[in-house]
């Protein structure tokens, strides 16, 4: 039987679980062709705002990657705009022409922010906060720039203000209403909000009426944004400003295929459009019973109806959805549900901690529970949306019902967790309508002890991720002694359920040296890997059998190809080492030359006192390298980026030891060093520490009467404190003793795992067993350590030995 064809306008998460439930009941339907405009798979937009804020990454919000459209023969054309639906035809088409033709078309547009039509709103630094594009502009800024406002005190606004804040940038919010989040809290509950954002460090102008932006320009209306003038004449400073002041469905490409719109993409019950039965719809750009749904779970329950008509089974209608809301704002819960704000023939019962931060609002109406707001306990907000939801009577249990599900009746579970009392036909994970009774069926079927593996099989907690900690409890409950709140595996990408420790494991034992050897035995499932196995393999390879496994440059990131690290722009930064932040007159005169020969745009000084030359042509690199001609400071590697020393004692009244030249002495040991993740070092010549030691990966103290050593520090987006490791009184002893660590988590670390996370997988003590307690165990790894490392070529000037194609550097045109 001939299939049928389906194509999707749109690759976002109403769209791509619709595909997901298809494919659940009728796997052999339909062709199916995806239109994404973005340059990405399907992600859980969601969690964008973790992303901005640093907390993850976007490989890490990916709900669908590129190897789950092939394994489900899925056509993907990613950053593709479709500009036009033939329907007679019933051929779509996209803004580079590429075209494919359908039976059954499913519209998932989605919806654009809405921008103030203010003067100004088109200057550079203003943007809304919807997608990755928007994000990574705002990652950027932040880098560059200092005052930030977020206009708009909604849920999206605040947590743009958060990451941005988080970024080192001043942040206010400008909002219009007199309390945050006027949708979803009342005005006690959004002033609590405030008050404790306030504290963290947003700054916010309420009641604030945005009249223009101004710009940096002699006339202020071109360039870049510099200040938001208000109605009342006033102004704020801003470098960057962030609208987030509402969506609005996208229905131009839907008026334009003139399927009948009005507040959305018109549907029926059965999310097929009014126009054409041939054409289904769902998410944020679909408007049913007049009503367009901005929230992730009925747009989810619209997906499932879709997928079985689509499927032809012919059942199931979507009669629209009762929505709550639990959300976590910069890490405070909040919910609310129904008719929070009261009203006329309503009862309210009110609990207010101000002290305490809890804040708890119950409407009842008619003996019923019509709406609650609450702000920092939500842990019974699931259940109170279910006596909203099912109407049930709150008379004989009213005294009570402030005080949550656990105080209802004599249960015998007080003093157990909330899953130990919940029936299983409770609603967990309202994004994905998943229950209890779901979930502990899977934990016990499938065996499952982690929370990432309940993600994987149930989809619970993998939306918003505010049931998170009532699927632990869960967890706990089901598992018990079994339960991991961390993943015992972790895979290393989408081709192999193998994870990086059997892979460590496995080189090791069988001393493979090649990509083909753990593909071919451990089951990849893709035979030549992808871009997140690859480069990890490469390493796992090379620093379990240096001298015998062969680097692969192809199995690099970009910046390692070129061995220097590639700017927004295209161009190459390039940054020479300085032993120790130790330099002379003469290389200062190379690199001031260099600049002048290739017309370097920018050349500054780095955090951890080097030279950064900005702007470089990748046609340059080869030039620049040989003109200056100072080693690589690998800044663009996983590898040992800085060693970050004071004056000590050579120069410095207070300094107790030489740190200078400890640290030349380090640097010139280690530079060469391949790592799961970039490492940089400090020496510091006292205990007043101006070289930062304490957040470092490796931080050395002088004292009066040696070293003190400590490691795992990070001062990155979320600051990490070094722990101590150990103290001792020679230079060669910090020397085996730094060595022997960086050679521990070379052997035993996870690709793109840092310090501070690899001793908080393994432990201290367990560090300090391997370094501190077996002195021949750590001399064997600074010897080994001193072994990889001897010989090692530096690519700028041995290029033939470190596998540098200097081809790369000559453009097409040139070679032609």
């Amino acid at each position: 039987m001939k299939k049928m064809k389906l194509v999707m306008v749109g690759n976002g998460m109403a769209g791509v679980r619709t595909l997901e439930e298809l494919l659940k009941i009728a796997p052999d339907l339909y062709d199916i062709t995806v239109f994404g405009a973005e340059p990405h798979p399907n992600y859980n937009r969601i969690l964008l705002s973790p992303v901005l804020a640093g907390e993850q990454t976007i490989d890490e919000i990916v709900l669908n990657s590129w190897e789950w459209y092939a394994e489900n023969n899925i056509t993907l054309h990613a950053g593709k705009k479709v500009v036009e639906v033939d329907r007679v035809k019933r051929i779509v088409r996209a803004e580079d022409g590429t075209e494919a033709a359908y039976d059954r078309l499913l519209m998932c547009t989605g919806s654009n922010p809405f921008m103030l039509p203010v003067p100004g709103k088109d200057l550079k630094g203003v943007i809304a906060y919807r997608d990755i594009a928007d994000t990574d502009y705002m990652i950027e800024t932040a880098r560059t720039h200092k005052n930030a406002v977020v206009i708009g005190g909604g849920l999206l606004g605040l947590e743009a203000a958060n990451g941005l804040m988080l970024r080192g940038m001043n942040v206010t919010v400008v909002h219009v209403m007199p309390w945050l989040m006027e949708r979803q809290l009342d005005d006690v509950a959004g002033k609590l909000l405030q008050k404790s954002l306030e504290d963290r460090g947003l700054k916010f102008m309420m009641g604030a009426q945005t009249q223009e932006l101004v710009g940096d320009t002699d006339d202020g209306k071109s360039g870049r944004v510099k200040a938001i003038r208000f109605k009342d004449g006033t102004e704020t400073a801003a470098d960057l400003v962030v609208m987030a002041v509402g969506i609005r469905p996208n229905v131009e490409l839907a008026e334009k295929m003139r399927l009948h719109c009005n507040r959305g993409i018109v549907v029926t019950d059965t999310m097929q459009t009014v126009t054409d039965a041939r054409i289904y719809s769902v998410g944020e750009c679909a408007a049913h019973r007049g009503i367009a749904y901005g929230l992730v779970a009925p747009l989810f329950e619209q997906a499932k109806v879709a997928a079985n008509h689509l499927a032809q089974f012919g059942i199931g209608r979507y009669l629209g959805s009762l929505t709550s809301t639990k959300l976590k704002v910069t890490g405070i819960d909040l919910f609310s549900a129904g008719e929070f704000m009261g009203g006329e023939g309503t009862e309210e019962i009110v609990m207010s901690d101000p002290f305490g931060g809890v804040y708890k609002k119950l409407v009842i109406k008619d003996d019923k529970l019509v709406g609650a707001c609450l702000y920092g306990d939500t842990v019974d907000g699931s259940w109170y949306f279910k006596l909203l939801r099912d109407g049930r009577s709150v008379h004989d249990i009213r005294d009570k019902l402030m005080f949550g599900e656990s105080n209802i009746g004599d249960t015998g579970h007080e003093g157990h967790n909330k899953a130990a009392t919940m029936p299983d036909d409770a609603e967990v994970c309202g994004c994905n309508g998943v229950n209890k009774g779901t979930i502990c069926k899977a934990i016990k079927e499938k065996g499952l002890f982690t929370l990432d593996e309940v993600k994987k099989h149930t989809k619970a907690s993998a939306s918003c991720g505010s049931c998170t900690g009532l699927v632990e409890q869960i967890l706990m409950f089901t598992a018990g002694g079994d339960y991991s709140a961390t993943p015992k595996k972790k895979a290393v990408c989408g081709c192999t359920d193998v994870s990086h420790q059997d892979v460590r494991d496995a080189i090791r034992k069988e001393h493979y040296l090649t990509h083909d050897e753990v593909y071919r035995n451990l089951g990849w499932r893709t035979p030549n890997g992808c871009s997140t196995c690859r480069p990890a393999i490469n390493y796992y390879l090379i620093s379990t059998w240096p001298k015998e496994a062969k680097d692969d440059p192809q199995s690099r990131f970009i910046n390692e190809r070129s061995h220097a690290n590639i700017q927004k722009d295209g161009t190459y930064s390039v940054i020479p080492r300085m032993w120790g932040g130790h330099t002379t007159p003469d290389e200062l005169r190379r690199i001031a030359d260099a600049a002048d020969k290739y017309k370097i745009p920018t050349v500054k000084v780095t955090g951890g006192q080097r030279i950064d030359l900005l702007g470089v042509k990748k046609e340059d690199l080869e030039g620049v390298w040989k003109d200056i001609g100072m080693p690589s400071g690998f800044a663009y590697a996983k590898s040992l980026r800085t060693v970050k020393t004071c004056v000590g004692s050579e120069w410095c009244r207070f300094g107790t030891q030489d740190s200078t030249q400890m640290g030349k002495d380090l640097e010139r040991a280690l530079w060469a060093m391949y790592s799961p993740h970039k490492v940089k070092l400090a020496v510091s010549g006292c205990p007043r520490n101006c070289a930062e030691a304490g957040i470092k990966d490796v931080g050395v103290i002088g004292v009066d009467s040696g070293w003190e050593l400590y490691v795992g520090g990070n001062g990155g987006i979320k600051t990490e404190v070094a722990q101590f490791l150990v103290k001792v009184k020679t230079a060669a002893e910090v020397m085996e003793y730094s060595g022997a660590f960086l050679q521990l988590y070379r052997e035993e670390g996870w690709y793109l795992e840092r310090t501070v996370h690899y001793i908080g997988r393994v432990g201290l003590d367990y560090v300090k067993k391997k370094i501190l307690d077996d002195a021949e165990g750590r001399k064997a790894l600074w010897e080994r350590l001193q072994f990889a490392l001897d010989g090692e070529p530096d690519p700028w000037f041995e290029s033939a030995q470190a596998s540098v194609d200097v081809r790369q550097f000559t453009p097409l045109t040139a070679a032609a």
